[in-house]
């Protein structure tokens, strides 16, 4: 076998090794993974306006719970002075009574408010619970894809392997000069540094080459190394 059969032989492998890194880098649980983080991202992004809408209702409600609570607390002590055995002016018990009723209007106020705060919340919560679902399910779909690309990875992974070792002894049949020429070429041309001179036609480019080429091609020494005039491969006669 010629030194140039040999470099097809090796350009075979390495096509192989190529389309490997190819199939890796382009695998459909990959594009499955980019579009679904996508629709992550809309889903919540969808989530945020009802949820700083609940967030605000949230906070006022808690306000509004604190001032019920202050409230009740001057309740209890007005309650106390106007019930207490201290109480001995009728003008004052009627004066802590009127504080009594609109301290307990106020409270009532303030009661009626929070109501209506949670039923406002309540719809709120049931939207970003459901939005929340919805992205779980998206998430564990999420994983089922991942485990799917990475056993995929792992089966290209060890092709990739068995074509790597099976490179080594291509490569030590090689002349030293021609497979650095070999090497300079490879990324030249998308990866193809050799090819057949199969007829008239070279079988890296596909382009016929004219009568007189082939016949200056041809008379050339069998272990020369030519080029095809037109894409520059190494052309294998």
């Amino acid at each position: 076998m010629s030194a140039l059969e040999r470099l097809l032989e090796l350009q075979a492998n390495d096509t192989s090794a190529d389309q490997l890194r190819h199939r890796r880098a382009n695998l459909p649980e990959q594009a499955e993974l980019h579009r679904l983080a996508a629709v992550i991202a809309d889903r919540r992004a969808a989530l945020d306006e009802p949820g700083a809408r609940r967030n605000e209702l949230v906070r006022e409600q808690r306000r509004l719970e604190d001032e019920i609570a202050s409230v009740s607390t001057k309740i209890s002590s007005v309650d106390s002075q106007l019930y207490g055995s201290s109480m001995t002016s009728p003008k004052e018990a009627q004066a802590l009574q009127a504080d009594l009723e609109s301290l307990n209007r106020r409270r009532s106020t303030l009661e009626d408010q929070v109501l209506e705060l949670m039923e406002q919340i309540e719809p709120l919560d049931e939207l970003l619970g459901a939005g929340q679902e919805t992205i779980a399910g998206i998430e564990a779909e999420v994983e089922r894809v991942r485990v799917t690309l990475v056993e995929h990875q792992a089966e290209i992974d060890a092709e990739a392997a068995e074509v790597a070792a099976a490179r080594e002894p291509l490569v030590a049949e090689v002349d030293t000069a021609l497979l650095a020429e070999y090497e300079r070429l490879r990324p030249l041309h998308g990866g193809v540094a050799v090819a057949r001179l199969s007829g008239p036609t070279c079988l890296g480019c596909h382009i016929s080459l004219a009568a007189a080429e082939v016949d200056r091609l041809r008379r050339e020494p069998a272990d020369a190394i030519v080029h095809c005039p037109d894409c520059g491969c190494l052309l294998v006669r």
